[in-house]
């Protein structure tokens, strides 16, 4: 994660060293858009037995790639003649299920399924003008999420975690804007324990959610 961070960095910097001052004037004010995402979500569970004398521990990974959609809005706020600051926010619909089995014999009784869905990011985006038409930006943020365990164990409703990505933004004259991302959400450890019918009350099953993905918006700068 932390190489990923210093890579976007590099990034924009790299490309800050060669740009031309530009009017950030084309940039500057609220947007609105609509975004498709092509997501991968990555799961790494344990899934933990103790019992009086020892304790048996499984892992595994999960993974699952979708297409979904989601809206954007923001306000670009000019800080010279090259940059800007973007304050903005994503609200993706769409459903990410994995599933984790948690039994060696594949049996499926007490296998438990995470399910993220309805992610909010909220963001700021130091960005850099390249000319009228175009600029590169890193953004930082939060980003929360509805998730829904299916299974013996104990529910957890809200995900939270952090965004990082790298972009680019086409401003045309008419105030159309193409923006193009890809970047990572990193979301924190989720932890259940069994509730006792099929997944013992000694039982834990812990996971690391983490998302790349690639998005594409289309919207207006007002």
């Amino acid at each position: 994660m932390n190489k990923l961070k210093t890579l976007l960095i590099a990034a924009l910097v790299s490309t800050a060293t060669t740009a031309v001052l530009a009017n950030t004037g084309n940039f500057a004010g609220p947007y609105i858009g609509i975004q498709t995402s092509a997501i991968g979500v990555e799961l790494d569970s344990k899934y933990i037995e103790a019992a009086e004398s020892e304790s048996n521990t499984t892992t595994g990974t999960v993974g699952k790639t979708a297409v979904i959609a989601g809206g954007e809005l923001g306000y670009a706020l000019p800080l010279g003649d090259a940059f800007i600051l973007d304050i903005g926010a994503t609200f993706v619909e769409g459903e990410a299920k994995l599933k984790y089995n948690t039994t060696d014999a594949g049996a499926g009784n007490s296998d438990v399924t995470f399910e993220v869905t309805d992610q909010q990011t909220y963001y700021i985006a130091p960005t850099l003008v390249l000319s009228e038409t175009s600029s590169v930006y890193f953004k930082v943020g939060v980003v929360d999420a509805d998730i829904k365990i299916v299974g013996d164990v104990t529910k957890l409703t809200e995900l939270t975690g952090e965004v990082y990505a790298l972009g680019t933004r086409t401003q045309l004259a008419s105030g159309i804007y193409i923006r193009s991302e890809a970047g990572i959400q990193e979301y924190d450890k989720l932890s259940t324990t069994g509730l006792g019918s099929t997944v013992p009350t000694t039982t834990t099953v812990t996971a690391d959610p983490t998302i790349a993905y690639g998005a594409i918006s289309v919207g207006f700068k007002f």
